[in-house]
């Protein structure tokens, strides 16, 4: 099992616009194999900051997930609303990878 944890920074004027990109992708994701959870929590400190928590069976499932249409339109919507880079941690029972 492995679980990712991605944090982003949206600008407050397009806040709404990711939530609803990402409430679109969180149902689309919870379909696919291998997924355990997918969850989007926004930060009761920050509004702009948007984390997502992801469980997986295994690292061989985010593989398709990456190529899903539902990720795909997710990240042309998300791209145009984050301020920052996001910071990715995969977290596997060996070690955490943070991109």
């Amino acid at each position: 099992m492995i679980y990712v944890v991605a944090t982003l920074t949206v600008k407050p004027e397009t806040r709404a616009e990711f939530i609803a990109a990402a409430t679109a992708c969180i149902a689309g994701t919870r379909q696919e194999p291998g997924n355990i959870a997918y969850d989007l929590h926004e930060s009761v400190t920050d509004p702009s900051r948007m984390v997502f928590v992801e469980q997986w069976e295994n690292a061989e499932a985010l593989v398709p997930h990456r190529a899903t249409e539902h990720m795909k339109t997710f990240g042309r919507v998300a791209v145009k609303c984050m301020s920052a880079p996001p910071r990715i941690e995969i977290i596997t029972p060996e070690k955490v990878d943070v991109r």
